[in-house]
């Protein structure tokens, strides 16, 4: 017999109600009193476990700084798959973008410890390394510079998409990531694998 899910803490609840709300509502459009109504709690028990919303908001975006899942494919194969997997994403309806950007962009000049931005580019340069890490496997003469540009067109795919509501905003960087991945020396098959460099 299967064993009961674990119970979630008080703290996750409070967590996870904040990550949804924030998320698809906008982090000035909920306060901590839509959240601690939503889960039946008072503002009191909220702020038990979070002092301030700011505290609230930066354990939001800490929670959704995950790192990409280790893959056995080639590099090139995870990085066009980065592509694919933005366009699954896209065509979910609760896809409202960037949940660093959007808060960047909600926040600005009210985060003035510059909390939010920090954790923004942590988790933007964070993704630009992985990207790098990869394309030295790949043997790229300038990593640095393709990674920049790789990033430039996932940020790029999500503000399209969120305009034009179209998916295949992603399969058009993957093509043009394509093109640079190409044009920095990587062999791709015809179905966007890599093929092993020459010498």
């Amino acid at each position: 017999m299967a064993s009961p899910p674990p119970i979630q803490s008080m703290k996750e609840r409070i967590l996870e109600t904040a990550d949804k709300l924030f998320y698809l509502q906008g982090i000035r459009a909920i306060g901590v009193d839509t959240i601690a109504a939503e889960i039946g709690i008072s503002k009191r028990t909220l702020y038990n476990h979070f002092p301030s919303k700011e505290a609230l908001i930066e354990a939001y975006l800490r929670r959704r700084f995950v790192d990409p899942r280790p893959s056995d494919k080639p590099p090139a194969e995870q990085i066009l798959a980065t592509f694919d997997s933005l366009e699954r994403r896209f065509a979910a309806e609760d896809f409202r973008g960037c949940p660093f950007v959007n808060a960047v962009a909600e926040l600005g000049p009210e985060d003035e410890h510059r909390t939010v931005r920090n954790i923004a580019v942590a988790f933007k340069e964070s993704r630009r390394i992985w990207f790098r890490d990869l394309l030295q496997q790949l043997g790229v003469a300038d990593a640095e510079g393709l990674a920049t540009q790789l990033v430039l067109l996932v940020d790029g795919s999500i503000a399209q998409d969120l305009v034009r509501d179209d998916p295949a905003m992603a399969r058009a960087a993957r093509e043009a990531a394509k093109v640079l991945l190409a044009n920095a020396g990587v062999k791709l098959g015809t179905s966007g694998a890599a093929k092993p460099r020459a010498g």
